[in-house]
């Protein structure tokens, strides 16, 4: 391998290897995840839900995934992708068989809720691709590994259907979610035996504390205290939803919950100043500081990013159907362009990173994705639908190339410290695909594009004020003190 490129077909390279055999761990993850969604009529009525039911189910599957992402990613720092990849497969597929089990709907509801621990898996993977590719390379491959294993949804869509077509009855449904979690289990097996945390002879640099991310200067502890913030809002609307908006929740169940998230961020707050008290005592060598502003940018970034891809994904059927009377199975095959642009947009991005610069590039993607997202906005009925569907295109190739773009740089802020940054972002994610949806359901379908294309512009700024590029060079201290400078290039 020379420069960024990569030969994905030499296999007996242990790095491309590893590669595939992770991006489809993280597949398998995303089918496990989304493994209802395209048999939820049937499921509907076989169990025969309410639409209102549905909805909840909808909403219960990514609650778990915006926590979940933070705790995986400290778990990931301290025991290795290898043994927590495989762990959160044999888990998702337990729970996936469990799913195709369950008798009533809140068996359903549980089970579901449960679900959204498997979406953790997608930082695992983060933090081995990390590993195993050096900076010149991570963008690329890093891109392969969110694009293609993303499409583990897509893969569920267009597999699982006619799985249970083949089984039929009103059972078929159970069959393929089943079957499924079943291909996960086997599969988390054979990764735990197929892969290493690292290349032969490498060190895997684990955070000194665990608990709370360390920070290296009194302004990033308040910064990353002030940045905790919007999960535990997110999580107070996801109930908010299911009880005011959706009455699924008895209100005295709904304060409860808002109380135990306040003691959560409370207490979180107090972790992580124990995590970090030292920096009261003493200054932290400037050899081994990082900024933990690069690391709330692209909180910022990805939640532009991915929240628009979840947002838009799971609006744009009905928004073909309701303002261009386009048939269901139109829209539906119309809509379904957008998430296989995962396949080459977010490895594109990565290796636009690697190519011409990470700021660089997250500020192309986000400048791209306000414009095209503004367009959108400004779409009428008298619009041709071909044109339509072309800015949608856009939109996403901006949109899914800026998920990549972040991941390039989210593993050269601090090495040891991947799992814990890419959990962070990967929940900020969650977190603005909620917050786009929570304005959906308030607004028209203009303003909602247009809510994403500010966003855009405010991202745009922040990446080209505040955001630095990578030095070129990562310092990490070893278990017996001694420094090792890495290098990036």
């Amino acid at each position: 391998m020379t420069a960024n490129r990569l030969n994905l077909f030499a296999f007996k390279q242990p790095e491309i290897r590893t590669l595939h055999l992770t991006w489809f761990a993280f597949f398998l993850s995303f089918m496990v995840w989304f493994a209802h969604a395209p048999l939820m009529v049937v499921i509907r009525d076989a169990m025969h839900l309410s639409d209102q039911e549905v909805k909840v189910l909808l909403i219960l599957n990514i609650s778990l995934t915006i926590p979940a992402r933070i705790v995986v990613g400290m778990l990931v720092d301290k025991y290795g992708p290898r043994q927590l990849f495989s762990s959160i497969l044999v888990l998702g597929g337990l729970i996936s068989i469990g799913f195709a089990l369950t008798q009533t709907y809140q068996q359903l509801a549980i089970v579901r809720f449960l679900s959204g621990f498997v979406g953790a898996g997608f930082v695992v993977g983060i933090r081995m691709i990390s590993e195993w590719f050096p900076a010149r390379q991570t963008g690329i491959a890093q891109g392969i590994y969110g694009g293609w294993g993303n499409f583990g949804s897509a893969g569920a869509a267009i597999i699982l259907p006619s799985v249970a077509i083949y089984f039929g009855a009103e059972n078929g449904w159970r069959y393929a979610i089943g079957i499924t979690g079943v291909v996960a289990m086997i599969y988390g097996v054979i990764y735990y035996f197929s892969v290493s945390n690292t290349p032969k002879g490498s060190t895997y640099f684990k955070p000194k504390k665990m608990g709370a991310m360390e920070v290296t200067s009194k302004g990033d502890l308040l910064l990353y205290i002030i940045m905790n913030i919007p999960i535990y809002v997110a999580l107070a609307v996801l109930t908010w939803k299911l009880s005011a908006n959706m009455h699924w929740i008895e209100d005295i169940f709904a304060y409860a919950i808002y109380a135990t998230l306040i003691l959560l961020y409370l207490y979180q707050v107090w972790k992580i100043i124990q995590v970090n008290k030292s920096i009261f005592q003493t200054e932290v060598p400037e050899i081994q500081r990082y900024a933990f502003k690069q690391v709330a940018i692209l909180d910022l970034a990805y939640m532009l990013t991915f929240g628009a891809e979840l947002a838009v994904v799971s609006m744009l059927p009905l928004y073909y159907v309701d303002t261009f009377h386009v048939e269901p199975i139109l829209a539906g095959i119309l809509a379904g362009i957008y998430p296989v642009i995962n396949l080459f947009a977010r490895p594109a991005g990565g290796w636009l990173s690697d190519k011409i610069g990470r700021k660089l590039t997250l500020g192309i993607v986000s400048s791209g994705a306000a414009v095209s997202f503004f367009l959108l906005s400004t779409v009428t009925t008298e619009w041709a639908l071909w044109l339509v569907v072309a800015t949608t295109i856009l939109a996403g190739i901006f949109s899914k190339a800026g998920s990549g773009a972040v991941y390039a740089m989210v593993p050269l802020i601090q090495r040891r410290m991947t799992g814990q940054f890419a959990g962070m972002v990967g929940a900020f994610g969650n977190v603005g695909g909620l917050a786009f949806l929570t304005v959906f359901s308030f607004v028209p379908t203009d303003l909602f594009f247009l809510t994403i294309a500010g966003t855009a512009v405010f991202v745009f700024l922040m990446v080209i004020i505040f955001l630095n590029e990578p030095s070129g060079h990562m310092v990490e201290v070893l278990e017996d003190g001694t420094v090792e400078m890495i290098d990036l290039k």
